[in-house]
């Protein structure tokens, strides 16, 4: 029964309108393909490297086929159409198109059954692997255990991976449960991922399958010692945001920010080109088991905590939805919401403590990622450290999943260590003594925290039904979300923006789409 005594019926017409949202845009999206989805077809067949300048060979192979006219019909045809008539491996059709050896389209074309005999039996080796890597998850976690939620997770942002290494193992044996390794400034609106280990990056560490296959070998060393799984959170948003979702599951990482709204809001990327490439991104996560960390804390930067709280929930409504067409489960959505009302406010502990119990209500299965105040610390790392503390309150009474940890010195400096070990030992200080708080508080029927919770439902409501009136994408134009405007045709990316032929082909997606049960409608 609902603390907040929310009626069933107003978060059903909430649901259904995001719903009806879900579905137009997801009709949208399947009659588009881009670039980063065609790469990443062929990462996931195994195709690694890069040219003699350093451009990665997925992207030479794709930009081929772009500017050939070819990828609407999809990059697995011709690229197995080269491994069959030539004779060679995926690896070995990769660096005969860059040195210029080879062109896909100028080879004659084997039946289209063998074409697809082929690219299907690539498909399902990429795949066992992904399951093998989920599988020995599941061990990991069965054999070590792991923390309790919340999840205490923080970040790393040396931009040097062997730098970050040593600070996330450090974080480890301090207490965290989740590592993020934070993306160098700027990489998001790459239109290729970097290659190989990287020692300098400008506010975060470059997102490379080697950088992930370092920091994974590194968690698993320090779970080992402290006898507790560490989760490896990165970043698979921005231009490449599938290509790194691939990598990511090929690497066994464990969470992902993978979020479109935040790209197109906060990265000015393309909408069509970063929804299509959601989609596909959140079938490869949903498959490896991955975690997926939406960005709704991100509007409340731009706009007012208190006045736009019920766009967060609008948005959550609509992420959902989304990734439920994805065939992505509830128990692997980390739908984001924050702690970033002006502490100033009177009463706003109550006021934040009503959105963070609303949230846990409406999605009860969600391992809600709950982030700290960033938009009002000051720099007084005393009051920060009360406004953390407040934050990890109201998470441990409203049972978030996964608690970003806040740092006193938030408004000076990328954290330090010592930084660091003071927020995990006061988060778990707190957590422990208030660890039941929760099951123990019943809130007045006519009390400011269910009258806010209450408001805040209405509101989220007629905006969503607003939103399934005009469109997701008139709404994104017209600045629903965030105080942010982008257009169908602005941003980053959309040159990357292809629509499929009737005979657009991609194996990854059909098997997918069975495994995650997506050839029936989707439960949601």
């Amino acid at each position: 029964m609902s603390k907040l005594f929310l009626d069933p019926k107003q978060i059903e017409r909430a649901r259904s309108a995001a719903s009806a949202i879900a579905d137009n845009i997801t009709d949208f999206i399947l009659a588009r393909t881009t670039v980063a989805v065609e790469r990443t077809v062929l990462r996931l067949f195994g195709l690694d490297g890069v040219d003699a300048d350093f451009v990665p060979l997925a992207n030479v192979v794709v930009d081929q086929a772009l500017e050939a006219g070819k990828l609407s019909e999809g990059i697995a045809t011709y690229f197995v159409n080269a491994i069959l008539q030539e004779n060679l491996t995926v690896q070995e059709v990769g660096e005969a198109v860059a040195s210029g050896r080879l062109h896909l389209f100028q080879l004659p074309k084997a039946p289209e059954h063998l074409i697809q005999q082929k690219a299907i039996e690539l498909a399902a080796q990429s795949l066992a692997r992904i399951r093998a890597n989920r599988q020995k998850r599941e061990e990991y976690l069965q054999r070590l255990g792991e923390g309790k939620q919340p999840y205490i997770y923080v970040i790393v942002a040396t931009g040097n991976i062997y730098e970050d290494v040593i600070q996330a193992r450090t974080a480890a044996r301090q207490g965290a449960d989740i590592i993020a390794v934070i993306r160098s400034t700027g990489q998001s609106l790459l239109d290729y991922v970097p290659y190989g280990p990287t020692t300098e990056g400008f506010g975060g560490t470059f997102a490379t399958q080697e950088n992930f296959r370092i920091m994974r070998k590194a968690l698993d060393e320090v779970g080992e010692e402290l006898g507790r799984y560490i989760r490896l959170c990165n970043y698979c948003s921005g231009l490449c945001m599938p290509e790194i979702a691939a990598m990511g599951a090929l690497e066994r990482l464990d969470v992902m920010l993978n979020d479109a709204l935040y790209g197109i809001l906060f990265r000015d990327i393309n909408m069509q080109r970063t929804l299509v490439d959601q989609h596909f991104s959140r079938m490869i996560n949903a498959y490896a088991g991955i975690i997926i960390n939406t960005g709704e804390d991100n509007y409340l930067t731009t706009a007012d905590a208190v006045q736009a709280a019920h766009t967060v929930l609008a948005s959550q409504f609509i992420n959902e939805q989304m990734a439920f067409r994805s065939g992505l489960p509830a128990e692997q959505m980390g739908l984001g919401h924050a702690f970033e009302m002006n502490p100033m406010i009177e009463d706003g502990f109550l006021l934040e403590l009503a959105q963070a119990q609303m949230a846990r209500e409406i999605f009860p299965n969600a391992p809600l990622k709950y982030m700290p105040p960033t938009k009002h610390m000051t720099g007084n790392i005393f009051r920060g450290l009360v406004q953390d503390t407040l934050f990890n309150v109201v998470g441990i009474m409203s049972h978030q999943g996964i608690q970003l940890l806040g740092m006193m010195t938030e408004a000076i400096h990328t954290p330090l260590m010592h930084d660091r070990q003071i927020a995990i030992e006061t988060a778990k200080y707190v957590f422990n003594n208030m660890r039941h708080l929760g099951d123990e508080i019943q809130f007045k029927p006519d009390g400011i925290i269910v009258r806010r919770a209450h408001q805040v439902l209405d509101e989220a409501t007629r905006l969503l039904e607003e939103i399934r009136d005009m469109g997701l994408l008139e709404a994104l134009s017209r600045g629903v979300f965030a105080d942010v405007k982008r257009t169908l045709t602005g941003g980053k990316g959309l040159n990357g923006v292809v629509m499929r032929a009737e005979n657009y082909y991609n194996p990854f997606e059909i098997l997918l789409r069975k495994e995650l049960g997506l050839e029936q409608e989707v439960n949601v």
